[in-house]
């Protein structure tokens, strides 16, 4: 009976020696250069300090305009110390020590107290700083990367919303979350730009892009189905790259212009190539989880400023982190424009400068 109904064993033979001859190619490993990967993580708590010290003495400190009262904490103080402490992941308090040694080592001048940390992170004007430094922790890779992904990803809070259900007529309650939109090389996964939002995916793809490419050269973009529309497809060939988005079903060759009609007829006839490119869309999903394994997938902050400024902090030390595991793998010199302490220098096996931009 079994043989009746395609399961006797004449059938399975025949199904074994189809699999035989249609056998699935064994998936592709890349080998890992375990000794300068080792010499990169175990250097790294000692080269980040001297990093993102000479990342914040990049930003111009404000002119003050009176003379009564204390003097301020320099801004460049204030952010290292923001930054340091969400690398860290101690709290305010506990982390103080952390921030005493890095004054001793040289990387700041000055170790503000707790409450000045605390009150740096929430800070509005913080934003933009954090955001300016995103984009300059990133320019060390302009020589490496010219393929980029975009994607967005939410960081969640212990802060919790209330709001009126409708349909039930009752009240409930939902956790709170930062939204978080991301372009990042495929290569070193690096965040070249970021936005910080609730709005609908695609509208943040031309800010994300325009912002990469002012430090980039851009030859490749991939995104998933929220990002596809002629407006960032031809805004990707203006840049002097080529989309790799993928098109929602129904869609048509013959109605939104020339760049969608050369995706459509790509996406089409040529469905295997385009994979192999749009693939690489998956390095922004481990970009996220890179930063999230590394520095938590949650926010301690309870202000909506607060947690944005507490995500933007985040991403400037894993981009920081890239730089010195660069540093390293491809003997890449990093600075950003300020002085490294002499202790935060490492021999290299070559070193290959780049240029910042």
């Amino acid at each position: 009976m079994l043989a009746e109904f395609g399961h006797g064993p004449e059938q399975t033979v025949g199904q074994h020696d189809a699999y035989a001859a249609n056998e699935i190619p064994p998936r592709p490993t890349y080998k890992q250069d375990w000794v300068n990967y080792n010499k990169a993580q175990t250097s790294e708590k000692r080269l980040f300090c001297g990093l993102l010290a000479d990342l914040c003495g990049t930003i111009p400190e404000p002119v003050r305009t009176t003379t009564r009262g204390r003097p301020p904490v320099p801004v460049a103080d204030a952010i290292f110390s923001t930054a340091y402490k969400v690398y860290s992941g101690f709290s305010g308090r506990r982390f103080t020590t952390d921030l005493q040694n890095a004054v001793t080592d040289g990387h700041t001048g000055h170790a503000p107290h707790f409450n000045v940390v605390l009150r740096t992170l929430e800070d509005e004007a913080t934003t933009p700083i954090l955001v300016d430094l995103v984009t300059k922790s990133a320019l060390p890779m302009t020589a490496i990367e010219s393929d980029f992904a975009i994607d967005s990803s939410g960081f969640s809070s212990n802060r919790f919303i209330k709001y009126f259900d409708v349909k039930h007529g009752t009240e409930r309650r939902k956790a709170d979350w930062v939204k978080t939109h991301i372009a990042c090389g495929v290569r070193t996964n690096v965040v070249t730009a970021v936005a910080i939002g609730d709005g609908h995916d695609g509208n943040y793809f031309p800010e994300l892009l325009a912002k990469t490419a002012e430090g980039f050269t851009i030859r490749e973009v991939s995104a998933d189905k929220a990002y596809t529309s002629r407006k960032n497809l031809e805004l990707v060939e203006k840049l002097g790259g080529k989309a790799y988005l993928p098109l929602k079903s129904g869609a048509r060759p013959d109605k939104n212009g020339e760049a969608w009609r050369r995706l459509f007829h790509e996406f089409s006839l040529h469905r295997d190539e385009f994979c192999r490119h749009y693939h690489k869309r998956s390095n922004v999903e481990s970009t996220f989880s890179m930063i999230k394994r590394k520095f938590g997938d949650s926010v301690k902050a309870k202000t909506e400023t607060a947690m944005k400024n507490e995500v933007l902090a985040k991403l400037v030390c894993h981009n920081v982190v890239v730089c010195i595991h660069e540093m390293f793998e491809m003997g890449i010199e990093v600075g950003f424009g300020g002085s490294i302490e002499p202790e935060s220098q490492v021999e290299l096996p070559w070193t290959v400068k780049f240029p910042m931009r």
